[in-house]
């Protein structure tokens, strides 16, 4: 069964943090620690595996060769596609993407596409006929909270430890890869900050998220161009509270950014 919270736990979480203090130790701007592994699948042309305190998350990449979209005959393609499974929380079911797993693919395509971190016109292969379609998938397998940003960083890791598979008189070897690494041009970090009453905090775990007002996912490139924004949660978000939650993710997007 799915975590159920009752209004004195509520309460007594609430209060905590407005004391700026988090059941875990943390400061609410401080991120747990951050673990990131590539390669780890042997079949996947690039992997990785991301973890941010007990939350552990996969990422694998599959490159194959197909027809480009008509109106971009010249460049390849991305798609991202996110799994819950049942046991990475009680909260997850089996059956077709939730609104959740959809959610979650959304947010992570959307910073790269929107970036232009992959360079797509180097994917095509004939111009009107063959490209490269980068297809990444995401799995979680324990979830213990903010699932955006883990998505995310598992996302480029994996995309940094592609390789491409030996390609030669249109015959396609998976079993060979080669030295040929994806045409990544820049990283955009997510960061998600989450809003509790008054409060901005960073990195929650499922307790935290259960009380969790609104929250705002701040991609960002290298350079501090923010490049997508993904609003969730009820509450609305003043101009105040966005400027506020952007320069928060701003600051931490450049720690993560050591990770990869």
């Amino acid at each position: 069964m799915a975590m159920i919270m009752n209004e004195q736990q509520r309460k007594h979480l609430i209060q905590a943090l407005t004391q700026n203090y988090r059941f875990d130790g943390r400061t609410l701007d401080q991120y747990r620690d951050v673990v990131i592994e590539r390669g780890v699948s042997e079949t996947a042309e690039g992997s990785a595996r991301v973890r941010i305190g007990k939350t552990d998350i996969f990422a694998g990449v599959k490159l194959s060769i197909g027809e480009p979209y008509p109106d971009t005959p010249d460049e390849g393609s991305l798609v991202i596609g996110a799994e819950l499974i049942p046991m990475a929380s009680p909260k997850f079911e089996l059956g077709p993407p939730s609104i959740e797993a959809v959610e979650l693919a959304r947010v992570v395509d959307r910073a790269i596409r929107e970036s232009k971190a992959i360079d797509v016109k180097k994917l095509c292969i004939k111009k009107g006929e063959k490209i490269w379609t980068v297809s990444v998938d995401v799995v979680p397998v324990n979830d213990h909270g903010n699932l955006f940003d883990a998505a995310a960083l598992a996302t480029l890791a994996a995309l940094q430890d592609t390789r491409f598979p030996k390609y030669e008189d249109d015959e396609l070897d998976y079993r060979t890869k080669t030295k040929k690494q994806l045409p990544l041009l820049k990283l955009p970090i997510s960061v998600t900050v989450h809003k509790v009453g008054d409060l901005l905090l960073v990195d929650p775990t499922p307790e935290e998220e259960m009380v969790t007002d609104a929250r705002l996912t701040v991609a960002m490139t290298p350079s501090g161009e923010l490049c997508a924004l993904q609003k969730g949660g009820d509450a609305t978000l003043s101009t105040a509270d966005v400027r506020a939650m952007v320069e928060l993710a701003l600051r931490k997007g450049a720690e993560l950014r050591k990770f990869l």
